[in-house]
């Protein structure tokens, strides 16, 4: 299914976007810590290989890391000292089977460590979002993007979405007790139309003016994402 084909009532994933203070120092840590090539976008970066749905955004802005980030990367890594030697930093190393670093501006990311010969080219394993309720916010999406939410066999406080058109790899939802303070410096983009999202409760934050080509939304935890519209 190419992004033309997105069914009315629905999303498809396109790209995901990461904020950055220093836009050319965070393109080349997530670029080598992905298994991706970084291209100049004036003050941003594109992250890509031949695969459009691996593409990843750093943007520039002006604001530093204040607060644990809502949604986070968990990475396949070859190992821990790996991710050091490009600027991260471990935050935790006792979090079995992953461990819990920071980016160089201080965003957190979980690295899984793999066999030489089960690592992936490309080294995203999933994507993580922070929820009041996660398996409200789990439906939400999964009613958009038109899959089911899978749930762990032992009664986990997180649930999942795999299959997501477009998506390659899962997006994982987790519960926490604090609430969302801030915009979030990790968000996804999708191809779709910004009215079927907003029928679903979303909010419309921004939309398509003279400068960018996208709506801005917010789904009902206020997390961000830019739709763009498939006509």
């Amino acid at each position: 299914m190419s992004r033309t084909d997105v069914p009315s009532g629905r999303l498809r994933y396109k790209d995901l976007c990461v904020d950055a203070v220093d836009a050319e120092r965070m393109s080349r840590f997530w670029a080598s810590a992905l298994g991706l090539a970084a291209e100049r976008r004036g003050d941003n970066a594109l992250l890509v290989d031949d695969v459009p749905e691996h593409t990843l955004w750093v943007n520039r802005v002006p604001e530093p890391v204040t607060v644990k980030q809502r949604v986070h990367l968990d990475l396949h890594a070859r190992a821990v000292d790996d991710l050091v030697g490009l600027g991260a930093r471990v935050l935790d190393g006792d979090s079995f089977p992953w461990t819990l670093m920071a980016d160089p501006e201080g965003g957190e990311l979980c690295a899984f460590v793999r066999e030489p010969d089960r690592l992936p080219r490309y080294r995203l394993y999933e994507l993580a979002v922070d929820s009041p309720d996660a398996e409200r916010s789990a439906r939400w999406w999964a009613g958009l993007f038109g899959v089911g939410v899978e749930h762990p066999s032992d009664g986990g406080d997180f649930c999942w979405l795999e299959g997501v058109p477009g998506m390659p790899w899962e997006m994982v939802f987790q519960d926490v007790p604090e609430p969302k303070t801030v915009k979030n410096r990790i968000h996804w983009d999708v191809w779709g139309r910004t009215e079927d999202a907003l029928a679903a409760g979303a909010t419309l934050l921004r939309a398509a003016d003279d400068d960018i080509r996208w709506d801005v939304l917010a789904d009902p935890d206020g997390n961000e994402f830019c739709v763009f519209d498939v006509r």
